[in-house]
């Protein structure tokens, strides 16, 4: 019984290594990426790490139950092996993963130490979250495990069953698409890089002529308290940029 319950990964048929369901794998990564954005733009926008508080102790749970006892009991895996039952599994080296997840892990930990206990706010969190915000979308939206490619360069032993077959698949020449996308893609970033300008440019214009832009006043008391910058976006260099988002001058 206590062999079922701390076990990582599968041992199935046909399989040399203990495995995980890819799918379920990368729905988690999604879910967590969700939330982890969410919390995240709380933080940078609106100066409010309470979200990321929580997530944090919660990410730091969910990781724990993945790599000490059993991943079948994170509850972001749960969640997401419901969200992709109707799909076919795809297996893939459950020991390449446990590696990849203690990297996030650390970050966890070090993001408790720092956020939730010491209350710090400066770079350092904005840096240890981006870099989480990466490796989950890297996982979440093309299948690429970045911890896995790092466990593949310092493990002793061959990597197998890599998500997308990545460890043997030599893709053919042309596989990354054109010259023509490529032209396609720049004319499209060009066109967007244009099309950007001109709206900021209209939009400064139409709040010049409106008056949109105007201050509502320095003698109003209500308005100054409001517009009080707190301490928190000074501390990270967010003065102007809270400014913005709270609609002062």
């Amino acid at each position: 019984m206590a062999k079922a319950i701390f076990q990582f990964g599968e041992q199935l048929p046909g399989f040399n290594v203990p495995v995980l369901n890819e799918r379920a794998v990368r729905a988690a990564a999604g879910i967590l990426f969700f939330f982890a954005m969410v919390t995240f733009m709380n933080a940078m926008l609106l100066g409010n790490f309470q979200p990321t508080r929580v997530f944090v102790i919660a990410f730091l749970i969910d990781f724990t139950l993945r790599i000490f006892v059993n991943p079948k009991f994170s509850p972001s895996l749960i969640l997401g092996q419901w969200m992709v039952r109707k799909q076919e599994p795809e297996y893939v080296g459950a020991p390449q993963k446990r590696f990849a997840w203690a990297i996030g892990f650390a970050m966890a930990l070090l993001m408790l130490y720092l956020i939730v206990i010491k209350g710090v706010i400066g770079p350092i969190n904005m840096l240890v979250c981006g870099t989480c915000l990466l490796l989950l979308f890297f996982e979440s939206s093309f299948g690429i495990c970045i911890g896995c490619k790092l466990y593949d360069m310092f493990s002793k032993n061959k990597v197998e069953l890599c998500p997308g077959n990545v460890c043997s698949f030599n893709p053919p020449l042309g596989a990354g698409g054109t010259w023509v996308q490529g032209a396609v893609l720049a004319v499209f970033l060009v066109a967007v890089f244009n099309v950007a300008g001109w709206v900021y440019g209209h939009s400064a214009s139409h709040q010049v002529i409106s008056g949109e832009g105007a201050s509502t006043g320095p003698h109003d008391p209500a308005e100054a308290e409001r517009c009080k910058v707190p301490e928190f976006a000074k501390k990270i260099g967010h003065e102007q940029q809270w400014k913005l988002h709270n609609g002062c001058q």
